[in-house]
């Protein structure tokens, strides 16, 4: 347990900080998720494309998103004022998202969803450095679980909102111009409450998490010393033991499925077009409950085995994507129990990269991480769309699959990796 200068122990309260930022992302998600169960039926009943076109828009506007990941999170660590770019990110993804209204081809949806995710890359990595300085070391788990948790509740209300509107008689395009409110609602929220703030712990000493790592960062960063800088760049570079965890990370971004495909299987399915909503907030609603009691649950516990365990779990949902029996009963409890298990290792993720990273370093490292692993998500969407079109949407959850057991036995082995190659940790600076 980590303790405090005066010898107290740590609060068990979220700071104002996490709490703000979990507003924020659930104003964001209201916004984001009025559109996006309903994009691929724009984008394939309106626009006329197909599974390729929808992975290609997926795959190439989140590699966007993750090349920025990695300059702002560097940016962030370098000045260490994060309110700039977390305002100017948010800003530009909900001014431009509502855009969509107007595309007429594909191509455009394709431009949109660019700049959507560039507003993305520029906010993420300093958000999650946020989160990171103004929570308890030992209470990351439960910090990042919160966030990802009204992240998912957000995701939740914004496809109600968006069934009551088409419900009412509003077309596609209508829905994706209301999705402006609350994009305004939290670019006001951060500009009247946002502030730099100090970390609210500064711990003297912590102790070993159970899966024992000396500070360093993930995907592509460097073990550092005080003083010294990194002597490479990429997951070669890291230690001997931090190498399985580095890449069972890129191979499961690799491997996962974007939630776009899961609209276009219920949709083949026979689901009509005006419930799939309803499915995706359900499907949300469950991922907020579990994300939040998952991320809690790794504090104290070895992060990498249980995000392997999570991993592990995603198998299963992928079979059952690609051998469930017909019916709207089927289609719908299998959309959201892989929904919910999709997200379950979102808190424990995060939190197992902070303790990867020096505090000094944890935008760098948080903007690493999420630049590589959606560079690999480009060529994965690519590959899972293009199956889909060839061999059918059962082929590509197998695909899916086969990186997802592969990921998890990587992980597995980086969990044990760090037990067996115990060391000193020496106090989060």
């Amino acid at each position: 347990m980590t303790t405090s200068t005066e010898g107290k122990p740590p609060p068990t309260r979220l700071s104002p900080t996490v709490k703000l930022l979990g507003a924020v992302s659930f104003l964001n998600d209201v916004a984001s998720e009025m559109i996006t169960p309903i994009l691929p039926l724009f984008l394939t009943m309106r626009l006329g494309a197909g599974p390729a076109a929808v992975g290609l828009i997926e795959g190439l506007a989140e590699a966007a998103s993750s090349l920025l990941k990695g300059w702002s999170g560097r940016a962030a660590d370098r000045s260490r004022r994060t309110r700039g770019l977390v305002i100017a990110g948010y800003s530009v993804s909900n001014l431009v998202r509502p855009l969509v209204a107007f595309a007429g081809a594909w191509p455009v949806v394709l431009l949109l969803r660019f700049l959507d995710r560039v507003g993305k890359g520029i906010r993420t990595a300093p958000r999650d450095a946020l989160i990171s300085r103004t929570s308890e070391p030992s209470q990351r788990g439960r910090a990042f679980g919160f966030h990802r948790a009204m992240d998912h509740l957000g995701a939740t209300v914004g496809p109600l909102v968006a069934f009551a509107l088409l419900g009412a008689g509003a077309t596609l395009e209508t829905v994706f111009l209301w999705s402006i409110v609350p994009g305004l609602a939290l670019v006001a929220l951060l500009l009247l409450r946002l502030r730099e703030p100090e970390p609210a712990i500064e711990p003297v000493a912590e102790a070993p998490d159970p899966q024992p790592t000396r500070p360093g960062a993930v995907i592509g960063a460097v073990a550092e010393a005080p003083g010294q800088q990194p002597h490479g760049f990429g997951v070669t570079a890291l230690p001997a033991r931090l190498r399985p965890i580095a890449w069972a990370m890129l191979l499961q971004a690799f491997a996962m499925v974007p939630d776009a495909f899961l609209v276009l299987w219920a949709a083949e399915r026979g689901v009509i077009t005006a419930y799939i909503p309803l499915i995706w907030a359900a499907a949300h609603l469950a991922r907020s409950g579990l994300v939040r009691w998952a991320g809690g649950w790794s504090d104290g516990r070895n992060r990498a085995g249980v995000v392997a365990l999570g991993w592990g779990m995603r198998v299963l949902g992928l079979g059952a994507l690609a051998w469930a029996p017909s019916g709207m009963v089927w289609t719908t409890a299998i959309f959201i129990g892989w929904a919910a298990i999709a997200a379950a290792t979102e808190g424990p993720e995060r939190a197992l990269v902070s303790s990867l990273a020096e505090a000094r370093s944890h935008g760098r490292a948080f903007g690493l991480y999420h630049m590589g692993i959606g560079l690999v998500a480009l060529p994965g969407a690519l590959i899972f769309g293009t199956t889909w079109e060839i061999f059918g949407f059962e082929a590509a959850f197998l695909f899916s699959a086969v990186g997802s057991a592969v990921a998890a036995g990587l992980m597995a082995h980086g969990a044990r990796k760090a037990q067996t190659d115990s060391r000193p940790v020496p106090p989060d600076r």
